[in-house]
């Protein structure tokens, strides 16, 4: 469930370029104005909006916010102007190709995604760079990590509920198999198993897990692995048991201790506020006795704190 809330009489796309464009004129920028009118629409909205923008005025609304705005505030908006596969392709390819290589944060988009979601932004990701996911994560990756993103981004796998119970025993046993019974593991039949099976039969494996050897198979991933290897099984077990539970945890690490991680905070708000925000703020409640919005609120300030609480939408 989606976290934005879209006012209930919308101004026209026409209107809000219109708006926009008097935000900019002048000395300075009235931000406020901006992030109250983008923070509020959808992304068929949006894409209405710079379609106006250009039509009125002949230039790019993307290049004028980016020009306008500064800081985080900026990194927030630039992101959120995008469609959701559009943002997923420039996240990915921004941490596999930017001054700083970021493979944890491209782990992580690519291991919580859905096969037609990764379909979908492979497509755009060659159409804005020129170049093929695959050819950049051969490059930047490396080992197991390498296979498992490789593997996982390539695979198709089934999107529905159903589950094959006469296989989730043999694939639990081939784990256990696979790690925990043997000395060093067998890195092959995790990569197989985590990337051809589906987000509900996996969830239903590490169910079995833990009935059969009395042990959570997230700790036998722990144990058995490290690194950005760990960290992408880690990402598709998780996101297929609660995706939800995955991003408060994220979003949580990301405010934790000295300082923020703000380029954590905002992929995660920003990617994830029309898709499942509603059960990310609802994971981090339970876990954490305190609301998604609080700890925000505390963690940031000016116009990007205003952003960011109005993509998570009303606390309650």
């Amino acid at each position: 469930m989606a976290s934005v809330t879209i006012p209930p009489v919308l101004t026209s796309p026409r209107d809000d370029a219109i708006q926009l464009y008097r935000a900019f004129k002048g000395f300075g920028c009235d931000t406020a104005a901006v992030v109250n009118i983008l923070s509020h629409r959808d992304a068929m909205q949006r894409a209405l909006i710079q379609q106006e923008y250009r039509a009125m005025y002949a230039a790019d609304l993307n290049q004028r916010l980016s020009s306008e705005l500064s800081g985080n505030v900026k990194k927030a908006v630039l992101l959120w102007m995008h469609d959701p596969p559009t943002r997923d392709a420039t996240t990915v390819r921004q941490a596999l190709s930017g001054d700083v290589i970021d493979l944890k944060a491209a782990t992580e988009v690519i291991c919580s995604r859905t096969p037609t979601q990764i379909q979908h932004f492979k497509q755009i990701y060659f159409a804005i760079s020129g170049v093929y996911l695959e050819n950049d994560i051969e490059y930047q990756a490396s080992g197991d990590h390498k296979k498992l993103l490789l593997a996982y981004t390539s695979t198709p796998r089934y999107e529905g509920p159903e589950v094959d119970r006469s296989m989730v025993e043999k694939d639990a046993k081939a784990l256990f198999k696979a790690g925990e019974k043997r000395l060093g593991t067998d890195e092959k039949t995790f990569i197989k198993i985590f990337c051809e099976r589906s987000r509900a039969y996996l969830a239903a494996v590490s169910y079995a897990y833990h009935n059969m050897y009395g042990t959570s198979l997230k700790k036998a991933v722990k144990k058995e692995t490290s690194g950005n290897f760990e960290h992408g099984l880690l990402t598709i077990l998780k996101c297929a048991e609660n995706p939800g539970a995955y991003f408060a945890k994220v979003l949580h690490k990301a405010m934790k201790g000295l300082g923020t991680n703000d380029t954590a905070l905002i992929r995660v708000i920003v990617t994830r506020a029309e898709i499942d925000m509603q059960y990310i703020k609802a994971e981090y409640q339970k876990k954490y006795r305190k609301t998604l919005n609080d700890a925000v609120h505390s963690e940031t300030s000016g116009h990007y704190r205003t952003f960011l609480l109005s993509l998570l939408g009303p606390s309650h």
